[in-house]
């Protein structure tokens, strides 16, 4: 059974980082087939950061140059390093193994 656990949601100011921990269960869940999607009120989920099969990543444009993604495939846990947050950025933070498997979300909230 797959499990999904994130962590390091809060409140934090403009300007401010946080960084998401996500740990995965199950051995088909490795770092390369596990993502970061988000979803504001009122809004669509959307992906964040992911890394591909090849190692490389893609970030959705509202995010790059701010977020990084990274992993530890031994223990299967992807990070989100997220520098520069803006107010726009609130929202609940999801990770996710194959589009499939979901963690319970954490919130994020950036607000002064």
């Amino acid at each position: 059974q797959v499990r999904i656990v994130e962590s390091g949601g809060g409140l934090v100011q403009p300007g401010g980082s946080l960084r998401l921990s996500c740990a995965a269960s199950g051995s088909i869940c490795s770092i390369y087939v596990m993502g970061w999607y988000r979803q504001a009120p009122g809004k669509q989920r959307e992906l964040v950061a992911r890394i591909t099969s090849g190692g490389s990543t893609n970030y959705a444009d509202s995010v790059k140059g701010r977020f990084t993604i990274s992993g530890d495939n031994a223990k299967n846990t992807v990070y989100l390093q997220m520098n520069s947050l803006i107010p726009e950025d609130t929202a609940v933070y999801y990770c996710s193994c194959r589009s499939i498997y979901w963690g319970q979300g954490t919130q994020v909230t950036v607000s002064s």
